[in-house]
């Protein structure tokens, strides 16, 4: 069997059901989706889709940086909107928190309805530590 590492953050939204903020398994950290909501105030942050994205990064950076990693070791992710009409808005945002020669490979999906009602949500899979 596989070993298997919770990562757990102040720093980040605490899971709030039967799931971790991310799991650290076969050399890879799986993070769970991440919505904008502020873990210093206990609200959604206010504002459009970039609002609500930078602070998704912001959880984002914080889960990854307790697994030991970072957004420059993200291999995918996966964007749920509530509109695509906030695609560029949500990618104008997205592409300043990944740089470089690599960004990770992404899907991006419209949805009915998000936690707490809120404009976008992300997940990723990235390299674990060193």
């Amino acid at each position: 069997m596989t070993a298997r590492k919770k990562i757990a953050t102040p720093d980040a939204p605490q899971a709030i059901g039967p799931y971790s903020q991310a799991i650290v398994a076969a050399g890879l950290v799986h993070c769970s989706g991440q919505i904008a909501f502020d873990p210093k105030t206990m609200t959604i942050v206010e504002g459009d889709v970039s609002a609500q994205t930078e602070r998704v990064l912001q959880n984002l950076t914080a889960v990854l940086k307790a697994a030991g990693s970072d957004l420059s070791k993200v291999v995918k992710c996966t964007v749920y909107l509530k509109s695509m009409n906030d695609f560029v808005a949500m990618n104008a945002v997205y592409g300043k928190h990944f740089t470089g020669d690599t960004p990770p490979a992404r899907s991006t999906v419209e949805v009915a309805r998000l936690p707490k009602d809120v404009l976008v949500e992300i997940d990723c899979v990235a390299l674990a530590g060193g």
